[in-house]
């Protein structure tokens, strides 16, 4: 009785229950879609989205598949908002639907149209969570980083303001040089000159220097040469051959050999002081080639009893043996022009540069005397001379040829020596520049300028190698965009940098639409070159500043002009180095990132990777080649 009344009950139950899961089959739907990354456009996987009923706020959870793809199963119907909220990928509301008796099976989205999402912070700032804060001490890395950048940028926007300040007194300035006469020379007046040519091993050139400089066109009663000879090969033979020819036609030189090379340069010019003849002693390199009437044209100037030094132009004698002695003639063009010559115009500080120009022997004494504690024993004794009171001529219309290294590995020593010798001189002489008596606050700022001038491509090296990490931080950081901004002042920079080289380019061309076109094209290109050069140039800036002592490493000469002449040279040592390999780094990674931001449309920074890929390419491959040449 009781199991025949039960029966009819259970399935009564079952039937309800059946229905009732059939019923609520038939109101709900599978939801379907992709989702893709912004930047890449690929699909993401295990990324987390959320499906909430507007309504109920009942909620769905998914993760994407390798595909990018997602799948919400028994959706019932109602209005929904689908959104995602990843640890990776920023939270974003995706899209608002309402699931209908209309969608028969399921509710799929356009494939063709896929959800994008983005990266709250890129691979290199997904770190560094403090508590609830995401990214909070990568956040804070990022903003050292900018910190940094920004100082970079200003230092050389600094630079640059005052190149240009430079720039605009000698535009000013050339009228009145223009009408400037120049003090004629008066036999009867000349004042005894001794020519020291300080040489190390300088088995090419030094016939040369010795002959040219006994051809001066000067009263030989007033005149002696001091071959002042510190080499340790057979350059000691050529030389004192070559004096004893010159000497037996009554000229007055002497062969002035060191054993012991302390103090390389410098030294060698401070232990032939008590052998000077003359009040006044001209330098000149092993690989100038200065004209007959040299002395002629600047000893007039030393009529003036505050004249200590007279300075000249340098000339090229190979500018145009190839694009690299055309690039380090534009270089310097700018120096001995615009820097020399607004430095002049303006009233400031200049230097001598190492050759090409005759020192008043009092002003030597005056200022301490030759030291060789730096590797620009020029430098450092031309500021000491005018913080003593001392003035200096520079003469821009007397040119001194010289000769230009034609090889990658003489232009890095060269470059090595000098900006190294530039920190150690900015070590040696910031403070005594700064607090000196009767020296004016403009020849202050201008003269620690010129001091710390090679420190600039420490600043570039730096600028280049944050602007990748810069990069990430653009992408992971919006709050930060606005800081990054302002390194578009470093285009402000290259603009006034530009108008420098071209006064110096100007004055050497004619002044055509064409000579314009050609100026930009060889400008970028000497950017684009020092660039290249700033990780070895910084290497040496960082040895100055550190204190590292190293020996004093000649520029090897050739004595070439012309294209196809012999290269060899024994002193042209070439090797790999640590600083190739640096270059070859610096060369791939440039690279990439230039032309991953170009296919992904971030072309803000591509300009400035494409210079610095060129550049650091162009001086690893010419170095690789140059090795390779000469283990043939």
């Amino acid at each position: 009785m009781k199991y025949t009344i039960f029966m009819p009950r259970f399935f009564s139950f079952v039937t309800l229950l059946f229905l009732s899961s059939s019923f609520h089959a038939q109101n709900t739907r599978v939801v379907r879609g992709k989702v893709i990354d912004q930047k890449t456009e690929n699909p993401v996987e295990e990324v987390q989205l959320k499906l909430q009923n507007v309504k109920t706020k009942k909620t769905y959870l998914v993760e994407t598949t390798e595909e990018g793809d997602f799948t919400f199963k028994n959706i019932p119907y109602g209005k929904y908002k689908l959104s995602s909220f990843d640890k990776d990928y920023t939270d974003k509301a995706l899209n608002t639907f309402t699931l209908t008796e209309e969608h028969h099976d399921n509710y799929t989205f356009d494939v063709k149209r896929p959800f994008v999402i983005s990266l709250k912070v890129t691979w290199l700032f997904n770190w560094g969570d403090k508590g609830v804060k995401e990214h909070y001490w990568s956040h804070l890395t990022a903003k050292i980083i900018l910190t940094i950048y920004g100082f970079c940028i200003i230092m050389v926007f600094f630079y640059s303001l005052l190149q240009l300040s430079l720039s605009i007194a000698y535009a000013k300035n050339r009228k009145k040089k223009a009408a400037a006469v120049h003090p004629k020379f008066d036999p009867s007046k000349a004042k005894f000159v001794t020519v020291q040519l300080p040489m190390y091993n300088e088995l090419y050139v030094a016939e040369r220097i010795i002959e040219t400089v006994s051809q001066f066109d000067y009263p030989r009663d007033k005149f002696q040469i001091q071959v002042l000879d510190d080499s340790t090969d057979e350059t000691v033979d050529v030389i004192a051959k070559k004096v004893a020819e010159v000497a037996a036609r009554g000229i007055n030189i002497q062969h002035v050999h060191r054993v012991d090379r302390t103090g390389y340069k410098a030294g060698a010019l401070d232990s032939a002081m008590d052998q000077v003849q003359g009040d006044f002693i001209a330098i000149f390199d092993a690989d100038f080639v200065p004209e007959k009437d040299f002395l002629q044209k600047t000893m007039p100037y030393f009529e003036d009893d505050s004249i200590g030094v007279v300075q000249t132009r340098w000339g090229h004698l190979n500018k145009d043996y190839s694009v690299l002695t055309e690039l380090q003639a534009f270089g310097l063009n700018g120096h001995f022009a615009i820097e020399q010559g607004g430095r002049t115009a303006s009233g400031h500080f200049i230097n001598f540069n190492g050759t090409g120009g005759i020192w008043r022997k009092q002003c030597i004494a005056d200022a301490g005397g030759w030291q060789h504690d730096t590797l620009t024993e020029d430098l450092d004794l031309s500021y000491r001379a005018q913080i003593f009171g001392w003035k200096f001529k520079y003469c821009e219309h007397v040119i001194a040829p010289a000769e230009l290294p034609i090889t990658m590995s003489a232009l890095k020593n060269q470059q090595h020596r000098w900006m190294k010798g530039g920190a150690e001189c900015f070590i040696k002489m910031w403070k005594r520049l700064l607090f000196a008596k009767n020296v004016k606050f403009m020849d202050r700022v201008h003269g620690l300028s010129h001091l710390f001038n090679s420190s600039l491509f420490m600043f570039i090296l730096t600028l280049s190698i944050l602007s990748l990490p810069i990069l990430h931080i653009k992408d992971s950081f919006s709050d930060l965009n606005y800081i990054i901004q302002f390194g578009s002042i470093f285009i402000s920079s290259t603009v006034f940098l530009m108008y420098f080289y071209w006064l110096s380019y100007r004055d050497k061309t004619e002044k055509t639409f064409k000579s314009l076109i050609r100026f930009i094209g060889r400008f970028f290109q000497f950017l684009i070159i020092s660039m290249g050069l700033s990780l070895s140039n910084t290497v040496a800036v960082i040895e100055g500043y550190l204190g590292i002592k190293s020996s004093f490493v000649r520029t090897p000469k050739f004595n070439i002009a012309k294209k196809g002449e012999s290269q060899e040279n024994k002193y042209d040592k070439k090797s790999l180095s640590i600083i190739n390999i640096g270059e070859g780094i610096l060369f791939l990674l440039f690279g990439f990132t230039a032309v991953n931001r170009a296919i992904y449309g971030d072309l803000g920074m591509v300009p400035f990777h494409l210079m610095l890929t060129i550049g650091y390419g162009a001086v690893f491959f010419y170095t690789i080649a140059e090795v390779r040449a000469s283990n043939k």
